[in-house]
């Protein structure tokens, strides 16, 4: 393996014998696969498409037959077949493992019985248990009952494989015990709960049964909610699997493995919070939506949705915890840079009421959603009193501000910040001054703050640019007759500057430790890139460098501006209209 793919496959090893992994890349070819996935057009030798890492317009996504392998010039993100299931269904490596030989028809148990204890069995077992809460359904008249005074079809229940678990102590525990599963896999699989004397009872009693599916269609867990007469008020309405080696509900959204084609087609997500409400809106004619299963909106969330699209309608219940749940929703997801907005239900209390009453008032509803920032005009503004020399005034004025502040477009934020403005009287140059006096920490504290992918996340400049910069001086060095970049050498960030220079005076020590570091990691990860690969890298170099003079010179006119300099600003002006688009 290649130095630079060593360095991206960092993190993940398994014990699987390499040659069944290479067994399995043999039969897959990786721009079949990946066509799956991305559009993908004829690049020379190579196929290239816009990168499903991070967003763009211009295609810097490009895919290798001859090595097995992708990279994104864009993002700084490759890989070989592994690489790209794992990275774009956020699973670990045992987990597309199993997906890769299943498809390349390597026989797993055979090869691998460990990696097939893991995650396959306990498929199966999910599998056989939502099997047999299906069968329980249709034995149930008060299951089946439950759910048509809901207002749920036999289409809905059956599409989404909706069942009932028995109120009895051991009814799936005998079942698959039958099926001659072991009841220590019964357990691990989160289906039963075992007793300090060794007994186990069904986790899931007299509930209805939603099975949560991966995003490939396997099911992994189960959310229950007690009918209501046998709700005693000593348990929870709801009761979800366990955490197990295959479901994670922090990672999984409720049905996305069947709405993902409709988000991707809708070019947006309803997000909203439960079953019920997926399920009825998706009745009602919203196939686009995809829910938190009843769990605070995580980064995972949101790396799984951006798979599918970058904006978001967020249908939150209306009482006030749907409301905070929903500002917290929009924090995350705002610094993820997703475009966001709030659907309001008027006299209904959650997407699920306004389906059954109205499914096409709830279609409209979510048309006439309003921008995030909308929401925080709403929900701050008019509680602030009207003497502006109240404390009271200033305190909603800096909740909104900092919500503001926290926006990952700089565009977007400049747009709301004049919005802010006009709204209240209050000159934008006072609102951008108030901001910069707010400590924003984010929505919450450790990952939940994280951008959504902190290897992709092109919203730091810096952070891409040093990348790229990177990649395009390792190409240089990976040449057996050095790569004179001519002018492009001056579209480098310093560090990488003064690297390219050394190397091209043949010099491989600098003289700063720093420096030397990072000459020798340039070099570890160089690798020789063919002439598309190498004018589609100085492109985006280029184009970095722009971006970042763009961003210089209008902070430049802006101090310019406050100091009265108007030749300065003219002459910062004027350089601003040299620059192309980038």
């Amino acid at each position: 393996m290649p130095a630079l793919r060593a360095f991206f496959f960092r993190g993940y090893s398994s014990t699987v014998p390499s040659t069944t992994t290479e067994q399995i890349k043999e039969k897959l070819d990786v721009a079949q696969f990946i066509r799956e996935y991305v559009q993908l057009t004829p690049a020379g030798k190579n196929f290239k498409g816009l990168c499903p890492f991070h967003r763009e317009k211009t295609p810097s996504f490009m895919v290798s037959p001859e090595r097995q392998t992708w990279h994104c010039f864009g993002c700084n993100l490759g890989g070989d077949i592994f690489a790209f299931l794992m990275r774009h269904e956020n699973i670990e490596f045992g987990e597309a493992l199993r997906i890769l030989a299943e498809k390349a028809g390597v026989e797993l148990r055979r090869l691998n019985p460990a990696e097939y204890k893991f995650a396959g069995l306990l498929h199966d077992i999910n599998a056989a248990a939502k099997n047999f809460f299906r069968e329980e359904l249709g034995r149930s008249q008060a299951a089946q009952k439950y759910l048509t005074e809901r207002g749920m079809k036999p289409e809905t229940i059956a599409e989404f494989e909706v069942g009932f678990a028995p109120n009895q102590q051991e009814a799936l525990v005998m079942h698959l015990l039958k099926m001659k599963f072991a009841p220590d896999d019964i357990v691990r699989a989160g289906l039963a709960i075992q007793t300090d004397r060794g007994s186990r009872f069904d986790r899931f009693r007299g509930r209805i049964m939603f099975p949560i599916h991966d995003h490939f269609g396997k099911p992994v867990g189960f959310s229950g909610r007690i009918l209501p007469q046998f709700d005693t008020g000593e348990m929870g309405k709801y009761v979800n699997s366990p955490e197990t080696p295959v479901f994670n509900k922090s990672k999984l959204l409720y049905g996305f493995h069947i709405t993902k084609s409709y988000i991707r087609e809708a070019g947006f997500a309803f997000l909203v919070e439960g079953q019920m409400d997926l399920l009825m809106s998706y009745q009602a004619g919203v196939k686009n939506v995809a829910a938190s299963s009843g769990t605070a909106l995580t980064v995972d969330h949101l790396r799984t949705l951006r798979r599918a699209t970058d904006q978001l309608v967020i249908g939150f219940d209306s009482d006030e915890a749907g409301v905070e749940a929903t500002e917290r929703a929009i924090d995350l997801a705002a610094q993820a840079d997703f475009g966001i907005k709030v659907a309001r239900f008027g006299q209904y209390k959650d997407p699920a009421d306004a389906a059954v009453a109205d499914p096409e008032a709830l279609r409209k509803m979510i048309a006439a959603a309003v921008p995030a920032p909308e929401f925080y005009f709403e929900k701050y503004l008019p509680k602030a009193p009207a003497d502006r020399r109240a404390r009271g005034f200033l305190v909603a004025v800096r909740a909104v501000v900092g919500k503001l502040k926290m926006m990952a477009s700089a565009v977007e934020r400049d747009t709301w910040f004049k919005a802010l403005s006009r709204r209240l009287g209050i000159d934008e140059r006072v609102l951008l001054e108030e901001a910069e006096r707010i400590d924003v920490k984010g929505p919450t504290a450790g990952k939940a703050a994280e951008a959504p992918d902190a290897d992709a996340n092109v919203d730091r400049p810096v952070a891409r640019w040093d990348l790229l910069s990177e990649r395009l001086v390792a190409a240089c060095m990976a040449k057996k007759n050095f790569i004179d970049l001519g002018e492009h050498a001056e579209y480098l960030t310093a560090d990488y500057r003064l690297l390219y220079d050394l190397f091209r005076k043949g010099d491989r020590k600098a003289q700063d430790a720093r420096l030397d570091e990072l000459m020798n990691l340039t070099l570890l990860r160089s690798e020789e890139l063919d002439d598309d690969e190498l004018a589609t890298l100085k492109r985006y170099v280029h184009g970095e460098y722009v971006k970042a003079r763009r961003r210089e010179l209008i902070e430049h006119i802006k101090r310019a501006e406050a100091n009265g300099n108007d030749g300065a600003v003219e002459s910062a002006v004027e350089e601003m209209k040299t620059l192309p688009v980038v």
